[in-house]
């Protein structure tokens, strides 16, 4: 599939500005820079640009610069909101995606400035409000970090 077509043939454009029409995410906590691909109800493929600019390398760890874990469960997280907000067509309705919980979070090797990380999230089920979903970071098709996490869809705090 290329970057310019969704899974059933459709056109879609997931840059920036669509992402940020989908999440509630900004800067410094905005961790998805693009989608590259998105079958809706199944799975999508996103990209985190790691950059040594990010604030968190300041002080993680000063010389020798590593993306904390919990920070790439975040960003597999925020592709899994753009999928259940896209599935659902819920983006503008002002409804969030809630993290409820991470089960067997694995880190497998680091992530360092410069790195392409490639985000590859799947629903594993769906009920109701509450998705459960398994989730893969990768750099040039190692794995980084993954864990199955669940989320909620909710309307925001008042």
């Amino acid at each position: 599939m290329s970057d310019d077509t969704a899974a059933d043939g459709g056109e879609f454009s997931y840059d920036i500005a669509r992402i940020l029409k989908a999440l509630p995410h900004r800067y410094p906590l905005l961790l998805v820079d693009k989608v590259k691909a998105i079958d809706l109800g199944e799975s999508i493929h996103a990209v985190k640009a790691v950059s040594f600019n990010e604030e968190f390398f300041q002080g993680h760890f000063p010389g020798a610069p590593i993306m904390p874990g919990v920070l790439q469960v975040e960003a597999m997280a925020q592709a899994a909101a753009i999928l259940g907000i896209e599935t659902l067509e819920l983006a503008g309705t002002g409804k969030l995606v809630f993290f409820m919980g991470i089960e067997n979070a694995k880190f497998r090797a680091p992530v360092t400035p410069g790195c392409l990380l490639d985000l590859n999230v799947e629903f594993v089920q769906k009920r109701s409000r509450v998705y459960k979903f398994k989730g893969t970071a990768s750099v040039e098709g190692k794995t980084t970090c993954q864990a199955e996490f669940t989320a909620m869809i909710g309307d925001p705090p008042k």
